[in-house]
């Protein structure tokens, strides 16, 4: 009896995982498809565009840039510098220190000639106490406001600038980041041009920056970083940006705006009560929570994706720190899920609960478990001696080259469209990556997204430590080429 349970139980097993890998294998052809199709409309419709109307056009929104800092000394008064004199005619930068335990705070005072203000600070969303509010008495920095205020997280930052914008958009960003000049004005360009439907959202793609040439806040050279796991972060943004988030955007089935990166209607995210602090996925949580309240008020809306490269990002090129991050997006993924599980599998809630919310819980929140647990049932197959060679190595096999196809056509998509990586040393570097991943670093993603269910349960919060190298001007690589000829 005992014998034929367990032989029934892994028939079963061996079913639900046979429908898995042929699911993936589905899934990601179709969203190859759907990804190459929005890209092609996409390019159509914006290669004649004149994006300098939008800059001097009176109907064109008003913008708040979202900057929390928490000890940025070394960056913050470039990284500012840089977000003023982005082109657009009506937008305002709000730096929000976040309780810096450095010199962030005197940095900003001393450079843009900041004086605390008496300007009386309404918390129309709860945050951590704001301790004061600076502007400057020189005209030129007339766009800058700085909030000083206690350690709260990223979340209850962003929700201290949202209370003092004056701008109908926010753009939320990492104060590290590099934006394009003309990124305002490709982002709200959705926000203008529909008409049937409220775009409450937009998200951008981002860039890796890592060995690259930066001047004067704008990437003048594009390189591959020298790292494996650096190289590996290409090839995955690229798939997540320009195939992934392509291809949900072309069914309005968007549930992820980058964090780093991401365009709001502040009436609406006043409407839902700002960021949920209590969570690591903040970026995440919002755009579901925008959602989930539009869908229940049958208001049709759409949350748009602008695929141009308009900011970018230093990665982490160390393990330790990488999987930290890891552990954190997976952790991040779970809050979302959880907080938002009435909306899963709830036709009421469309393409939302029928297709994003499911993709989100089966393949990316249970997708380790899950690999894990094929790994544990084929070696309880050889055990047992019920292993099929043919069986396994046809599937393995499989899905390899489905990962290589995958990332191959992201990297093909990003060539085509932009073009950035011009050397070819750096495309035989790319490719290569795409060869290695899945053998040597898709096991490690694996375990540090396990690690995050398993921290997630135990109850371990907290973002972890994100050391950053700094970006590279051409000159600082000159030098340091030079200094490690003589050395």
């Amino acid at each position: 009896m005992y014998n034929f349970l367990f032989y029934l139980l892994i028939d079963v097993f061996g079913v639900i995982f046979m429908i898995l890998s042929f699911s993936v294998v589905t899934l990601y052809l179709l969203i190859m498809i759907l990804s190459a199709l929005e890209m092609r409309d996409f390019r159509r419709k914006n290669r004649f565009a004149d994006y300098q109307d939008i800059i001097t056009s009176p109907i064109a929104p008003g913008v708040s840039i979202l900057a929390p800092a928490f000890n940025e000394e070394s960056n913050i008064v470039q990284n500012v510098k840089s977000l003023l004199a982005l082109h657009y005619g009506k937008f305002e930068v709000v730096i929000i220190n976040d309780g810096s335990k450095d010199q962030t705070l005197n940095r900003l005072i001393e450079a843009f000639e900041l004086k605390k203000t008496s300007f009386f600070y309404q918390s129309q969303i709860e945050t951590a106490p704001v301790r004061g509010i600076y502007r400057s008495e020189n005209k030129s920095f007339r766009r800058l406001w700085v909030i000083d205020k206690e350690n709260g997280g990223k979340a209850d930052a962003l929700n201290a600038g949202i209370n003092i914008s004056t701008m109908e958009i926010l753009a939320c960003i990492d104060v590290d980041c590099i934006l394009a000049s003309d990124s305002i004005t490709r982002m709200v360009r959705p926000f203008m041009e529909e008409t049937n439907k409220k775009v409450v959202a937009v998200g951008g793609a981002i860039g890796i920056a890592n060995n690259c040439d930066v001047k004067d806040g704008t990437v003048t050279k594009y390189r591959v970083p020298k790292s494996r796991i650096g190289k590996f972060q290409v090839v995955e943004y690229c798939r997540a940006f320009l195939m992934g988030r392509m291809a949900w955007s072309r069914i309005n089935g968007l549930m992820l705006i980058s964090g780093a990166f991401g365009f709001f209607k502040k009436d609406l995210v006043m409407a839902v009560g700002g960021y949920f602090p209590k969570t690591v996925g903040e970026d995440m949580e919002l755009v579901v929570r925008l959602r989930r309240y539009l869908e229940e008020r049958d208001i049709p809306y759409r949350v748009a994706f602008v695929p141009d490269p308009l900011c970018w990002t230093e990665v982490p090129e160390d393990e330790e720190v990488l999987g930290r991050q890891r552990n954190r997006w997976m952790r991040g993924t779970i809050e979302t899920l959880q907080l938002h599980n009435k909306v899963g599998y709830n036709s009421r809630f469309r393409v939302l609960g029928l297709v994003s919310y499911p993709f989100w819980s089966i393949f990316e929140k249970m997708g380790p478990i899950l690999e894990i647990s094929g790994l544990i049932y084929t070696l309880i197959l050889l055990l047992i001696g019920d292993f099929s060679a043919v069986y396994f190595f046809s599937l393995i096999l499989m899905i390899y080259f489905l990962s290589l196809l995958v990332s191959a056509f992201s990297i093909l998509y990003e060539q085509i469209a932009y073009n950035n990586y011009k050397d070819k040393n750096d495309l035989r570097s790319l490719i290569r990556t795409i060869l290695l991943e899945p053998l040597f670093i898709h096991p490690k993603v694996v375990l540090w997204g396990l690690k995050g269910h398993i921290d997630f349960i135990a109850g371990r919060g907290g973002w972890g430590k994100m050391i950053r190298a700094g970006f590279k001007t051409a000159e600082d690589r000159k030098n340091l080429d030079t200094q490690s000829t003589t050395s």
